[in-house]
């Protein structure tokens, strides 16, 4: 089968803490080396390439000599505070060697929640392509709370490549890729080398977090590769100490595990909807409901919920669910929690006499949704 790396003209690539910091010890300057030469080749051949580095956290700690990663959120952001600097000044003394230009970029879920700010980010990274710089993208780690992280640095990858409609993520990690066993204790466990992203037998097979350097594990680039195969995105998972990895790659070579993105690409502001990490409440839906969102693409009408849960605003992203619990959809919901519990399971006519106003008749409009 032909490798995902074909034809693509703008990559995202991923590495994980493990990689940059040498388990941990102090950034790897070899290793980042060793990713500029193999960068700066690939920009000569006509790719451009976004990077997302984990390391300012493992880096902090070393040189604040913690042994062990911290669990106090101000503890955590001081450490990303003082390993940031190191990070980018070798990223910015190994890009020199070759006379490319590198840019900080430090991104927060609110960067992204926010339709003007998002596109500020999108146009920012564009330009900076357009002009040969190399961004290097983690998230701000100092400023950033629970209610706003992206909790993991393989979902910030592939909401970086949605955002600049990148054709690959690459993930590069201390793994040879996916196996359909975890390979540490299982002997039997199998290298998969190609897949679909989406495929729900990928999460079963995916372990939890493999290091105590970083936060991600396997099913956090099982669940990358599905997020940025939204946008039409392929995926690779592959080792970062493999020889030369990104330039084989490039030239074809099957490493690793290659996620093909079956799904077509989402509308622009779909696409944006869909990227919301933050769901501020759940909407259950009867059968009619689940099936009208699912097969026939309607809006969501406040008679087909059966209950409301969450403390939620008008216009907040709430996910819709089947009787089950399975997810049918996600979208802004025209009502808050308080009011979608009064008129739900009424008809749409009937909202203004219930509430004494009507705002819209759906609960959430399928201009306003996206499908998971």
């Amino acid at each position: 089968m032909k490798s995902v790396f074909s034809g693509a003209r703008r990559i995202v690539v991923k590495v994980g803490s493990s990689l940059v910091t040498n388990q941990g010890q102090g950034l790897d300057v070899s290793a980042i080396d060793r990713w500029a030469t193999q960068i700066s080749r690939l920009r000569n051949s006509g790719i451009e390439v976004v990077l997302v580095s984990s390391g300012a956290v493992a880096e902090g700690m070393k040189r604040l000599g913690w042994k062990k990663r911290p669990q106090a959120v101000h503890d955590l952001q001081a450490a990303a505070a003082v390993g940031q600097m190191g990070l980018v000044h070798v990223y910015e003394s190994c890009f020199a060697r070759y006379g490319i230009l590198t840019s900080q970029v430090l991104l927060t879920h609110e960067d992204l929640a926010d339709r003007k700010r998002y596109l500020n980010a999108r146009s920012t990274l564009k330009t900076l392509l357009r002009l040969g710089v190399v961004p290097i993208i983690n998230e701000n780690d100092t400023v950033v709370t629970d209610e706003i992280r992206f909790g993991d640095n393989d979902t910030l990858g592939a909401l970086v490549t949605n955002l600049i409609e990148a054709d690959l993520l690459v993930i590069l990690t201390d793994q040879e890729g996916l196996y359909t066993a975890d390979p540490r204790k299982n002997p039997d466990a199998v290298l998969l080398h190609h897949g679909e992203a989406g495929d729900a037998s990928l999460e079963a097979m995916a372990g939890g977090a493999g290091s105590d350097i970083g936060r991600g594990g396997m099913l956090t680039k099982i669940l990358a590769a599905k997020r940025a195969a939204r946008s039409g995105a392929h995926t690779v998972i592959a080792s970062g100490r493999e020889e030369e990895v990104l330039t084989r790659l490039s030239a074809g070579e099957i490493i690793g595990t290659h996620l093909r993105a079956k799904t077509m690409a989402l509308l622009a502001r779909k696409q944006w909807l869909a990227d919301h990490l933050q769901v501020r409440g759940i909407l259950t839906l009867d059968e009619g409901a689940a099936k009208a969102l699912r097969a026939e693409g309607k809006s969501l009408l406040p008679i087909g919920v059966t209950s409301v849960s969450g403390d939620f605003g008008r216009g907040e992203l709430v996910r819709c669910v089947d009787q089950e619990g399975v997810e049918v959809a996600r979208g802004f919901c025209n009502y808050s929690a308080a009011e979608a519990s009064r008129i739900m399971r009424h008809a749409s006519g009937e909202i203004e006499s219930i509430l004494g106003y009507v705002d819209e008749p759906e609960l959430i409009h399928r201009d306003n949704m996206v499908l998971p």
